[in-house]
């Protein structure tokens, strides 16, 4: 995923999360399940975007830096 895929990955996930968190105090367990979801994929797709950006900055690869890669760091 390019940068450019990336950002807009982390968009459309504020945008949902901002949706979410206007009901307030009528959010159910299904949408603060959905909310913690939504963080953790913020989560990961800001690293992502900081390694590509630190590896571009410092001579490195900035396709090392994936998803998949952040997500088992979590794990």
């Amino acid at each position: 995923m390019a940068d450019d895929e990336t950002l807009q990955t982390i968009h459309t996930l504020v945008d949902e999360e901002h949706r979410l968190r206007s009901h307030g105090e009528k959010i159910d367990d299904d949408d603060r399940a959905r909310l913690r979801a939504i963080e953790e994929q913020l989560d990961q797709c800001w690293d992502v975007l900081r390694r590509r950006r630190a590896g571009r900055d410092f001579g490195g690869d900035p396709g090392q830096a994936s998803e998949k890669q952040v997500h088992d760091y979590l794990q």
